[in-house]
C-alpha cells in the first residue's frame, strides 16, 4: 500500500487516465511537441490512436466519429498552428451539432507573452467555435477539466468543446493515490450529461391534434433525429399515420429511401403544398429554405422538435417541442395509439405525392438507363448505386463531397440504413472526405466505407490515403475526375484577358490527373477507369477485397454545372 501511494503520475498519464475512465476508446490527431507522450500514454491504457498527416482531417474524423457513435470524438493537436488547424474540425462539430472534444498542448505558462515556441492564446482562438473551453493551470485541475468537457460535448445540443494543457502542466507530477481521488471526484461531479427537459403532455396532445386534422401533413427529419437513434419511433409514426416523409441529406437512411411514403423525389410538391409539418431533428436553415415562402406555403404550420430551446425560439414555429427526438416521438406515438388515424394510399394528398414520386423516378431512371461515354455524372453514379445495393446489409457508409458529385449522388444513391450517409453537412464543408471515411471505418469496422468525391473535394485531404493504407481500413475512394472545380475552365471569352490570361483558370486542375497512383505509392490499390465495363470491374474487385483503394473515374469536364445546385450564390 505504501508503495502505491508514492507512485508518481505526470500530467500526460493523468489526462490519459481521465479519458479512459470516462469511456474514451478512440482518438484522432497529429502528435508532436508537447503531446506525443500523451498519445502514447492513452494507447497504453486501451485508447486507439489514429495518427493523421493534418489536424484538419483528423478534426473532421473526430467530429464525424461523435455523430456516428453518439459519444464525443476526441482530437489531439500540438500547440499554436496545430490548434489553429484543428479549429476546422471543432467548428464543423459546432455547426453540425456533433459531440467532440479538441485537446491541444500549449506553451509553458511562465513564458506566455514572451514569444514562446508556438505561443497562442488558444482559449481565445477557440471561443467562437466551442460551447465550452477550459485550461488546466495545474495538474490537479486535469480530471475536472477532462470530465466536464466530455460531459458538456454530449449534453443538450451536442457540440465542440476544447481543453488546453500547457507543457509545464503535462510535466507536473502527482501521487497515484491523489490522482485516483481526483478522478473519482470528477466522475461523480461530471459523469452524467445534463438532463433534457420533458415535453408537457398538453404539447404532445396539441401536436397529435395538428397532425390528425391536417389535410396535407408532412414529416421532415434530419441528422438530429439520426443522432438521437429515433429511427424505430419514426418508423412507427409513419406506419401508423400514413404521413409522407422527407429526410434532409444526412437524414437519408433513417427510414429507407425505398419506403413507399418517401417523398424525396417529390420534394418541391411536398414542401410547397403541405399544411402541417412535423420537423424532427432538422433546423429550418438554408437546407430547408428557412421554412419560408416561396418554397413553403405562407400558411404552413411547423411543429418543431429540437433538443435546443434556443433553436425553437429562433425559428418561432407554430408549436415547439423541446426534447430528445426519440423520447418526444415515443410520446407522440402513444398519443396517436390511444386514438389512431391513418391517411391511406387513396388519400388525395398521399396519392398526389406517390404520383409525383413515380413520375420523377421514371424520368430519372430513363436518364440513368443511358450509358454515356465520356462519362457524365449519371452513368458512373448508377453503376455505383447498383454495386452498393448488391452488397446488402450491413450497408456501407457512404461519404459524399463535391459540388456536382455530391448533388447528383444525393439524388441517385440510395440509403437504406441509419447513419450511413456523411456529406458536407450544415456548413457545406469541403475537405471532409477522407477524415469522414476514417471515422466511419473506425466507428463501424463491420461496414465497408465508400467515398464518392469530386476531384476538388478529394484534393483537400488526399494525402490521408497513406493513413488508409497504414491502418488497412476497408475504404474505397471513388474520385470523379473532371479536371477541376466544377469542371475545369468554363470562363467566358471576356474573362480571359489581362497579363495572366495564359495561366490555367482558377477552377482548373491538371487534366486526367493520375489520382489512383497516389495510393499505389503507399501500397494500396489504384484503378483508372473511363468506361462502364472498367468501372464495374474496379468496383467489384475493390468492394470484394475490402482494402484501401482509389478508383479514378475520368469524367467529361463539361458534364456538370458551376457551383452544383447553388449557382445563384456564386
Amino acid at each position: 500500500m505504501a508503495e502505491s501511494t508514492t507512485t508518481a503520475l505526470d500530467g500526460n498519464q493523468l489526462i490519459a487516465k481521465a479519458l479512459a475512465r470516462f469511456g474514451v476508446d478512440r482518438m484522432f490527431g497529429v502528435v508532436g511537441i508537447p503531446v506525443t507522450s500523451l498519445a502514447n500514454r492513452a494507447v497504453s491504457l486501451g485508447v486507439r490512436f489514429i495518427a493523421f498527416h493534418n489536424e484538419q482531417s483528423a478534426g473532421y474524423a473526430a467530429s464525424a466519429y461523435g455523430y456516428l457513435t453518439g459519444r464525443p470524438g476526441v482530437l489531439l493537436t500540438v500547440s499554436g498552428p496545430g490548434c489553429v488547424h484543428g479549429l476546422a474540425g471543432l467548428s464543423n462539430a459546432m455547426a453540425n451539432a456533433w459531440p467532440m472534444v479538441m485537446i491541444s498542448g500549449s506553451c509553458d505558462q511562465k513564458d506566455f507573452g514572451r514569444g514562446d515556441f508556438q505561443e497562442l492564446d488558444q482559449i481565445a482562438a477557440v471561443q467562437p467555435f466551442s460551447k465550452f473551453s477550459a485550461k488546466a493551470k495545474s495538474i490537479k485541475e486535469i480530471p475536472d477539466c477532462v470530465f466536464q468537457a466530455l460531459a458538456k460535448a454530449g449534453s443538450g445540443r451536442p457540440g465542440g468543446c476544447y481543453l488546453d494543457f500547457p507543457s509545464d502542466v503535462l510535466h507536473q507530477t502527482i501521487s497515484e493515490a491523489e490522482a485516483e481521488s481526483l478522478l473519482a471526484t470528477a466522475a461523480e461531479k461530471f459523469g452524467e450529461s445534463e438532463k433534457v427537459p420533458c415535453v408537457q403532455n398538453s404539447q404532445i396532445e396539441e401536436a397529435v391534434s395538428l397532425l390528425r386534422h391536417a389535410e396535407r401533413p408532412l414529416i421532415v427529419f434530419g441528422k438530429g433525429a439520426a443522432f438521437a437513434r429515433a429511427e424505430n419511433e419514426l418508423g412507427k409514426l409513419v406506419e401508423r399515420t400514413g404521413i409522407p416523409f422527407l429526410p434532409t441529406p444526412m437524414g437519408k437512411g433513417l427510414l429507407p429511401d425505398t419506403h413507399e411514403l418517401a417523398a424525396t423525389a417529390a420534394r418541391s410538391l411536398a414542401i410547397g403544398k403541405c399544411d402541417v409539418v412535423l420537423v424532427v431533428g432538422a433546423r429550418l436553415n438554408w437546407l430547408l429554405h428557412f421554412g419560408e415562402p416561396p418554397k413553403w406555403s405562407k400558411d404552413v404550420k411547423f411543429i418543431l422538435v429540437d433538443v435546443s430551446k434556443e433553436e425553437i425560439e429562433l425559428r418561432k414555429p407554430h408549436l415547439g417541442l423541446v426534447g430528445d427526438a426519440k423520447l418526444v416521438l415515443e410520446k407522440i406515438n402513444l398519443g396517436i395509439k390511444d386514438d389512431p388515424f391513418c391517411l391511406g394510399k387513396s388519400h388525395p394528398w398521399v396519392a398526389a405525392i406517390l404520383s409525383k414520386v413515380k413520375d420523377n423516378v421514371s424520368k430519372m431512371e430513363a436518364q440513368l438507363a443511358k450509358e454515356v461515354v465520356p462519362f457524365n455524372f449519371l452513368t458512373p453514379m448508377k453503376i455505383i448505386r447498383d454495386a452498393i445495393a448488391g452488397l446488402g446489409s450491413p450497408a456501407p457508409i457512404l461519404v459524399s463531397e463535391g459540388a456536382n458529385t455530391m448533388d447528383v449522388g444525393r439524388s441517385v444513391l440510395v440509403q437504406t440504413e441509419p447513419r450511413t450517409r456523411l456529406d458536407a453537412g450544415t456548413w457545406g464543408t469541403m475537405g471532409v472526405g477522407l477524415g469522414y471515411c476514417i471515422a466511419g471505418a473506425v466507428a463501424s469496422p463491420d461496414r465497408l466505407v465508400v467515398a464518392v468525391e469530386g476531384d476538388s473535394g478529394f484534393g483537400f485531404s488526399a494525402m490521408e490515403v497513406e493513413t488508409l493504407v497504414r491502418y488497412q481500413l476497408p475504404i474505397v475512394v471513388i474520385v470523379f475526375n473532371n479536371g477541376g472545380v466544377y469542371g475545369g475552365d468554363r470562363r467566358s471569352p471576356d474573362e480571359i484577358s489581362g497579363p495572366f490570361k495564359d495561366d490555367p483558370a482558377p477552377t482548373s486542375f491538371v487534366r486526367s490527373a493520375g489520382y489512383h497512383t497516389l495510393i499505389e505509392a503507399f501500397g494500396g490499390k489504384g484503378y483508372l477507369v473511363g468506361t462502364p465495363e472498367e468501372l464495374k470491374s474496379a468496383i467489384s474487385e475493390s468492394f470484394m477485397a475490402g482494402k484501401p483503394a482509389v478508383i479514378n473515374v475520368i469524367i467529361d469536364p463539361y458534364a456538370g454545372a458551376e457551383s452544383g445546385r447553388l449557382q445563384h450564390k456564386n
